[in-house]
């Protein structure tokens, strides 16, 4: 990964929750790249987490290791405190943390679909409210990442599916509310990304290679190609998408199943 000619992002300081891995790591190094300074959220992986911030460093921008459940609203507040305390601004949330109870319809029960409207919808709730405040009168941007899951149907996806679709819903009301505000909201519906996260899934490999086998364009979406989508609709150039959940999926979902 090279450093950008121009730097979207000198002076900003954005915050991506769940980026010790996966998909955040690659979009804390990337919006750092750009000049970020960049608040890494993580709940367990402490380690992997130091060392995105240390990576982070080594591109001459700041990190500050914010430890929060997303699952926990006050955890979550107290991050946002933690943001105030060392930054005094933000100008880009990310919600990025994800999680669910990956069993079938009949198997889900209510502390597993708690848990997964907890992290992956009602955190984007309560950080969006608290991110709003700590956003410059000249706006900001928010972005939700979402996935298929949200309209379609996928083995042992009866937890993260309906969360998705809610989240998508709150992106748009959010877009509508701060739009007085100048902070532009949007969200990304991304294909399967080969991250260690699809390891977590039953029966993945089958499901990967049916994908793979159904995909009109000669790859899989990486984690790169949604940081590449994340810098622009986060940025001033997308001042006018607001609202919008935006498909990356190599023109999958325009297929006749």
């Amino acid at each position: 990964m090279g450093q950008p000619l121009v730097k979207r992002y000198t002076g900003k300081v954005v915050c991506i929750t769940g980026s010790s891995r996966g998909i955040g790591r690659t979009l804390a190094l990337r919006f750092a790249a750009e000049g970020a300074d960049v608040v890494i959220n993580y709940f367990r992986n402490g380690d992997a987490a130091r060392e995105v911030a240390r990576e982070v460093e080594a591109l001459g921008q700041k990190a500050l290791l914010a430890r929060a459940n997303m699952a926990q609203e006050e955890k979550i507040i107290a991050m946002f405190d933690q943001i105030r305390e060392a930054f005094g601004r933000l100008d880009v949330f990310v919600h990025n943390a994800a999680s669910g109870r990956n069993r079938a319809a009949m198997d889900v029960d209510v502390k597993g679909w708690d848990w997964t409207l907890n992290v992956n919808t009602r955190a984007f709730l309560v950080g969006a409210q608290q991110a709003a405040k700590l956003m410059p009168e000249t706006g900001g941007a928010m972005l939700a990442l979402s996935s298929f899951g949200s309209d379609r149907v996928f083995p042992y996806y009866t937890t993260v599916g309906p969360s998705k679709a809610a989240l998508e819903s709150l992106v748009r009301y959010f877009a509508i509310e701060l739009s007085e505000k100048k902070v532009n909201v949007n969200a990304i519906s991304a294909g399967a990304v080969l991250t260690d996260a699809l390891d977590h899934f039953p029966e993945m490999d089958d499901t990967l290679a049916a994908v793979e086998q159904k995909m009109p364009y000669h790859r899989m979406v990486t984690p790169d190609d949604i940081a590449n989508l994340a810098l622009f609709l986060c940025s001033p150039e997308a001042e006018m998408i607001r609202g919008q959940t935006i498909r990356l999926d190599g023109g999958i979902t325009l297929l006749v199943p």
